[in-house]
């Protein structure tokens, strides 16, 4: 059951995927199929913000994707994982917060960790979608990716990488996969209309 009995989302898109596969870009555009009543919420900003007021360092350009937050990503990432282990639900019921009544759609931008899995899985077992963004390295490399040892070998980048099955998978290289891009939001869209359906159904009932 919900921890919170006001905020009973219809369904929750939880999404996954390393660094610059476009998991911002693939969010935002399945956001656009659903309008004012959907809400992306991301794990990744409570921990940011609490990690600002913890080290007196400026919160908004922590959000930002430059080299102030590159230089305080490792230190975050210990320290986010160290949070983790004293409460693993501590970020992802900071981030559910943010949601109000008439979001019935919540869009889960960032999980990269198993426990984010299960957080979800527990309390919102009928309403959670799992979707994996891949991308091929050469591809995220192209869009700014750094490969960088100690940031994308740790858990934050590969908590998920043997996590099966995924709902839906989506490939975002970009050129040709666009169509194939198209197709899998056309589904992860149809899954709430299926919801609302099958509530119907059940109060006719």
């Amino acid at each position: 059951m919900a921890e919170s009995q006001s905020i009973l989302p219809r369904i929750i898109y939880v999404f996954s995927g390393k660094r610059k596969s476009g998991k911002d870009f693939v969010t935002m555009l399945l956001q656009k199929r659903f309008g004012s009543r959907s809400i992306i919420l991301r794990l990744s900003g409570p921990l940011k913000e609490q990690y600002a007021k913890q080290h007196n360092l400026d919160y908004n350009r922590l959000l930002d994707a430059t080299e102030y937050k590159e230089q305080h990503r490792a230190a975050m990432i210990k320290w986010g994982e160290e949070m983790r282990k004293k409460d693993k639900g501590y970020f992802c019921r900071l981030a559910i917060r943010e949601a109000e009544n008439h979001h019935d759609v919540w869009i889960i931008s960032d999980a990269r960790r198993k426990s984010d899995i299960e957080y979800f899985k527990k309390e919102y077992p009928k309403q959670m979608v799992t979707v994996r963004v891949e991308a091929d390295l050469e591809i995220r490399i192209r869009r700014g990716l750094v490969p960088t040892k100690g940031i994308d070998d740790a858990p934050s980048e590969c908590g998920l990488d043997k996590y099966s099955p995924w709902d839906v998978m989506i490939r975002n290289n970009g050129g040709q996969e666009q169509l194939h891009l198209e197709k899998q939001l056309e589904i992860l869209a149809f899954m709430a209309e299926r919801t609302e359906k099958d509530d119907g159904d059940d109060k006719a009932r």
